[in-house]
Order: structure tokens, then sequence, then C-alpha cells
């Protein structure tokens, strides 16, 4: 009688290249692990960031006792009588319009030079292009606190003190160093061919500039303007320097700062929630609306 032995367990699979499977558990349960970790993480950070957003919004239609008395409960009526009163007492509306006009110059006098000068250093060859560049890129160095003083001197020796023209002038010139760095790597990673097709086909310097390259390099500007925009818009130290004496020409951060500092004696809580929330909806807007430009922007620029 002749028996038959069974293996007690039988191997391992093995792929088409030979390999057992059995070995990757370990590691996809490893990868697993860490990205409940990492999703739990951002879960948490989204709540940390989003909750005083809507307790701030949900505050915004609630009257002071409501405030006061139960935080945490939603309003009993809406009441946008609250923003009127924020919009127009508090001139939350006139700051809000300079804020507008300061913003909107220093931004396209922003991404005219950056863009300009990012292209520029990407795409020509000169003589110490890599000194003046690295110029440019050292400005992101320095805090704008060590510049106040000096700063405040040269704009007082222009005449240009208490004016929109100053505050736009030195919005510009701080942000152009991050808008060169940014723009300048972007411009790198365009096809070089569609320049050279536009030249063959009689395209001079300056209309290959503007109607072949930059509209090629539109999610960059795009992502780079809206950066900007978020910076320039919460600016608030440079304006109390150099715009603190002309009341009507404050722009939206130091309004909110009276406000704050006014309406906390007084117990008008309800108007300034409404003002902070009338202050945060451009930016909250501007993100929303670019959102997927933003994430294509920063993921095209490091893509060649």
């Amino acid at each position: 009688m002749t028996t038959v032995d069974t293996p007690a367990s039988a191997p391992p699979a093995a792929d088409g290249d030979g390999r057992s499977r059995t070995g990757d558990r370990a590691p996809r349960r490893e990868v697993g692990v860490v990205n409940v970790f990492s999703h739990g993480f951002l879960l948490i950070w989204a709540l940390l960031t989003t909750l005083p957003l809507v307790w701030m919004f949900v505050s915004s239609f609630k009257s002071d006792m409501e405030i006061l008395s139960d935080p945490w409960g939603l309003p009993g009526a809406l009441r946008f009588e609250n923003w009127a009163r924020a919009w127009t007492e508090a001139q939350i509306g006139r700051y809000f319009l300079n804020s507008g006009i300061v913003v909107a110059g220093s931004l396209a006098l922003t991404m005219l030079f950056g863009a300009t000068a990012a292209y520029v250093f990407a795409r020509y060859e000169f003589p110490f292009r890599r000194f003046f560049y690295y110029l440019f890129i050292g400005g992101m160095m320095f805090p704008v606190f060590l510049a106040l003083v000096p700063l405040y001197g040269v704009v007082g020796s222009l005449g240009l003190l208490q004016t929109w023209t100053g505050l736009i002038l030195v919005y510009a010139a701080y942000s152009l160093p991050f808008t060169v760095f940014f723009l300048t790597a972007f411009f790198r990673t365009l096809p070089t061919a569609v320049a050279e097709a536009a030249l063959i086909d009689g395209c001079g310097p300056f209309r290959l500039f503007f109607r072949v390259m930059l509209p090629m390099a539109r999610p960059g500007l795009i992502s780079v303007a809206i950066f900007n925009f978020l910076s320039q818009w919460n600016q608030f130290i440079l304006p109390q320097v150099l715009m603190q004496e002309d009341r009507s020409k404050w722009v939206l951060a130091q309004g909110l700062t009276a406000l704050a500092v006014s309406q906390g004696y007084q117990g008008d809580f309800s108007g300034l929630f409404a003002g902070l929330t009338l202050a945060m909806l451009p930016v909250l807007a501007v993100y929303v609306v670019f959102q997927r430009q933003i994430q294509t922007g920063l993921t095209a620029g490091q893509l060649k």
C-alpha cells in the first residue's frame, strides 16, 4: 500500500517575478497605519481651523446677550443689522474700499514687474545673472520689522507718508522677492520649442512675452497672485507705520484693530464679530473660487 505525503502547509504563492506575496503584507499594514494617522491629524487640523471661523460667523447674527449667555448656541434670529452697523458706524465699508484700492494697485505692480524680472532670469543669459537673481531672493530673508525705521525715513523723504501711493509702492517692493522666486522656477518649466517657433514666425521679444509666455504661465501667475493678495490684504504693520495719522485712509487691518479695541470696551460684541466676518469673506471667497488654480500652479511649477 502506498502512502501520499502531504505537506503541513502550502508554500507561499509567488508573483510572476518569483517573489513571495507574504513579504508585502507587513509594509502594506505599516502604510495603512501611517495613512490613518496622517488623515486623523489632518482632520484635527481642519477642525481647529474651521470651528473658530464658523463660531465667529454664527456669533455675528446674535445679540450681545446671546453671545454672553449662550456662546455655543445658535442665534434666535438672523440679525443682519449687526452687519449694517459694523459696515456704517464702525466704518468697515470705508476701510474695505481703501484696502481694495491699495491691494489692487500693489498687486498690479507686483505681477507686472515680478513676471518680467522672473522671465528674464529664467530665459536669458547675461553677465552677473545669478548675482542679481540672488539679490532679489535675498529680500525674502529680511523681516519687515528690521526695515521699519529706514523705510519710514525713505518714504518720508519722498513725500509719500500718509498716502496710498507710498503704501502701494512699499507693498509691491516687499512682494517682489517671493514673486520673482516663484515665477522664475515656473518659467523654466515652460517648453522652449514654443518660444523658438514664435521667434521664427517673426514674434518680437515683447510680443513673445505678453502674447505667448504669459498665457502659458497662467497657472503660476494665478497662484502667486493669490498668495500676494492674501499677504497684502492682511498686512497691518506697514500701514500702521506709514499711514497712522490720516484715519480716513486706513486699510481694513487698521480698522479692525480699532474696532476690536472700541467695541470691546463698549460691549458691542455682535458688531465686532460682524466686522470680522465682513473682513474674512473676501479672503475666503478668493480661496474657494481659485482653489483649483492654486493647486495646479503649485504642482505645475515643479514638473518639466
